[in-house]
């Protein structure tokens, strides 16, 4: 390979990138990213960046020269690819050829129906759309969060604690639910409601009022919310428009075999956008978390440079966290996996507890709040234990 181009500069990305020098990779590396920004770091936006306790600098996951040999394209999107060719189209009409291909698009916040054009409706996804959200905050009392999940949940607690009125709209039993599952999600709903956030579950929004700018959110059971910003954390769809035609497989996201290869020799898929194949899952499955990127990123290289032959490792199970108030949330496995969940250690009323979920007698989830030394101690177990399928 002469040329290898990776379309997409964040996390997954730049971390590709420094993999295949890692991985003695020396000839030509094109980055390319829709977003004019070098590579940032993204949980902060909704903590820390939103409440203004730390500036965009602070973000930067590399600094400017510090990929030496790497050439960067910023500000222009990939529109289109001719997989056989290898050749990518861009927003501004030029093309790059390239021996190999990483895709890392990641994936775009979900945006509300009926909301184009209405001032005070954010999604938080990218750099620009924090600045957006936290310049609205400054003037802002009452807030509006629609949906429950890492992000609905993190921008709730950051407002509360910069003192503003919050009500939390989630569709399911609980935020987090999807992932925690409904015991303890319920057992975690409690760290919103003591803080002051107005937390309404099971509730669906039917319309954001208002003319011009947002005013509040009206619900199916027809009561209104008044509010001066919304702010939709309703999920993420991966960035795979532009792979239209191109004879790359779709799905729910790029779909990869358990090394990130994709159905087309000599491109590789990994972050956000990209749906690996997981033999514990029995199914192709995305991660949409800091993590997973980070450990994906160096198996989708050896993939792309080794031609499909190297073999990865059994891949570890998915962990994140989630900082909200003074709470540090962590969680690896999958609580879907399991059929009990007992707490082990501490107690949720005083939101430091850890609980371990188990299928059988075999542990596959634990989750962690404020019980970071025990969490770490399970995490390592987790790891490095054999996962069993079926």
């Amino acid at each position: 390979m002469r040329t290898i181009c990776v379309v997409g500069a964040s996390l997954a990305g730049l971390l590709t990138a420094r993999a295949l020098r890692g991985q003695g990779f020396q000839e030509r590396i094109v980055v390319v990213g829709a977003e004019r920004h070098r590579p940032y770091d993204r949980p902060p936006l909704s903590k820390d960046f939103l409440k203004g306790a730390i500036g965009e600098a602070d973000l930067a996951l590399e600094a400017e020269g510090e990929e030496p040999g790497i050439e960067w394209r910023l500000g222009v999107a990939a529109t289109a690819l001719d997989a056989p060719a290898r050749k990518i189209t861009l927003g501004d009409g030029t093309t790059l050829t390239a021996d190999g291909i990483v895709i890392a698009t990641g994936a775009a916040a979900r945006r509300l129906p009926g909301t184009g054009g209405l001032a005070g409706v954010h999604t938080l996804r990218t750099l620009d759309d924090a600045r957006a959200l936290r310049a609205d905050l400054e003037r802002a009392g009452r807030i509006v969060v629609i949906g429950g999940g890492f992000i609905g949940a993190e921008v709730a607690a950051t407002a509360r604690e910069l003192g503003r009125d919050v009500t939390l709209v989630e569709s399911g039993p609980a935020p987090l639910a999807g992932v925690l599952g409904p015991a303890m999600a319920h057992a975690l709903a409690g760290l919103h409601e003591r803080r002051g956030v107005r937390l309404i579950t099971g509730a669906h929004v039917t319309e954001v009022t208002g003319t011009g700018r947002a005013d509040g959110v009206r619900l199916a059971d027809g009561s209104h919310l008044p509010a001066d910003v919304v702010v939709a954390g309703i999920g993420a769809t991966p960035c795979t428009g532009w792979l239209a035609g191109s004879g790359v497989e779709l799905g729910d996201g790029v779909l990869c075999d358990e090394g990130g290869g994709t159905s087309v020799p000599g491109i590789v898929a990994v972050g956000d956008c990209a749906a690996w194949y997981e033999p514990a899952l029995g199914r192709h499955h995305r991660i949409e978390h800091w993590t997973g990127a980070r450990q994906r990123a160096a198996v989708a290289a050896a993939t792309l440079l080794s031609g499909g032959t190297a073999r990865p490792e059994p891949a570890r199970p998915p962990y994140f966290w989630s900082d909200q108030y003074d709470v540090k949330i962590q969680f690896i496995g999958h609580a879907g996996d399991a059929d009990t969940v007992t707490v082990e250690e501490g107690d949720p009323a005083t939101h430091s507890f850890l609980a371990v979920y188990r299928r059988g007698e075999r542990p596959v989830a634990v989750l962690g709040v404020n019980q970071v030394r025990l969490f770490t101690r399970w995490r390592r177990h987790l790891e490095t234990t054999p996962a069993h399928t079926g």
